[in-house]
C-alpha cells in the first residue's frame, strides 16, 4: 500500500484498542482484523488518547448513519474510503444496499475479511476519478460517510466529487471531517499520518466554499467528542481526553461537517 492508504491502520487499532475495553465503541471486527493485519503501529499513532479520539469519531459517523437511514430507509449508503472499517456491521438501522468504497489495493485488502451479499457490496473508487464517480450505483438518495478522505483531496478534486454526486443523485446527505488550513499546515510538524509517511494534506477554511455554486448546502458542524461518549472513560482518563481534545483549540485543526441536497 502506499503511504495514504497505510493510514487505514491507525484508526483500525485505535477502534480495535477500544473496543477491547468496551467502552466508546464495540468493534469485535476491527479486534479480529488488526490481529490478523499486525501492522507496526508506534509514535503519536499508538497513543491511547488518539484510539479513545478516534473510537469516538467512528461512533459519531455510525450514529449519524444510523438517523440518516431513519429518515432515508430506502437510500444507498458509500462509504468513501472504507478502509478497513466495519461500519456496514456496527450500524443497528437497515439499509437497502451499502458500498464500501475505496482504492483498489484497500478493496482488495478488505476482501480477505468481508463477503459481499445482495445489501452489501464493495467497489475500487477514487475520488479524483469522476468517471469511476459516475459510475457508482444509481439511487434516489444517498448517505454518503466521508471519514478520514477529504484531508488528503486538493478543495477542487472535492469540488469536483461534490458535484459528480449532485449530477447523480436527486437528495444527498454527507457527512465528512476535514482540516482547517492551520490544521493542513500544522499537521506537518504534528500528525499521526507523518509516522506512515504522508506528508502532503489539505484544509477546509470556509465549509460552505467547497459546495460554493451547487445545490449542496452547508448544514451544520457536528462535535467529535460528545459529552455522552467522553462521560464513558474513567474520571481521570476523562479530564486528560478534555485537555487534549474537547478545548477551543482543537476545534481550530480539525471539523466535522454535514451537507445536504433535497
Amino acid at each position: 500500500m502506499n503511504e495514504v492508504n497505510r493510514t487505514l491502520f491507525i484508526p483500525l487499532y485505535g477502534k480495535a484498542s477500544v473496543s477491547r475495553k468496551n467502552v466508546i465503541l464495540k468493534d469485535p471486527d476491527a479486534e479480529r482484523i488488526w490481529a490478523a493485519e499486525s501492522f507496526p503501529v508506534q509514535g503519536r499513532s499508538a497513543s491511547k488518547w488518539l484510539a479513545y479520539n478516534m473510537a469516538m469519531r467512528a461512533r459519531v459517523f455510525d450514529d449519524w448513519t444510523d438517523r440518516m437511514l431513519e429518515e432515508l430507509p430506502d437510500a444507498l449508503v458509500l462509504h468513501v474510503g472504507c478502509g478497513l472499517d466495519s461500519r456496514c456491521r456496527r450500524v443497528t438501522h437497515p439499509y437497502r444496499l451499502w458500498l464500501d468504497c475505496d482504492l483498489p489495493d484497500v478493496i482488495a485488502a478488505r476482501r480477505k475479511y468481508f463477503t459481499e451479499t445482495d445489501r452489501y457490496r464493495m467497489q475500487e473508487l477514487d475520488a479524483c476519478d469522476l468517471q469511476q464517480a459516475r459510475a457508482l450505483p444509481d439511487s434516489v438518495a444517498a448517505v454518503v460517510v466521508m471519514e478520514g478522505v477529504s484531508m488528503y483531496l486538493p478543495e477542487e478534486m472535492l469540488r469536483g466529487f461534490f458535484t459528480a454526486l449532485q449530477e447523480k443523485y436527486k437528495t444527498l446527505r454527507i457527512l465528512m471531517d476535514v482540516y482547517t488550513g492551520f490544521g493542513a499546515k500544522a499537521s506537518k510538524y504534528k500528525n499521526p499520518v507523518n509516522d506512515v509517511g504522508v506528508t502532503q494534506l489539505y484544509g477546509i477554511d470556509d465549509p460552505g466554499g467547497v459546495t460554493e455554486g451547487m445545490n449542496i448546502r452547508f448544514v451544520q458542524e457536528h462535535s467529535f467528542t460528545p459529552e455522552s461518549l467522553v462521560n464513558e472513560l474513567k474520571p481521570v482518563e476523562r479530564a486528560v481526553f478534555r485537555l487534549l481534545f474537547t478545548d477551543r483549540a482543537y476545534g481550530k485543526i480539525y471539523r466535522l461537517l454535514e451537507y445536504a441536497l433535497d
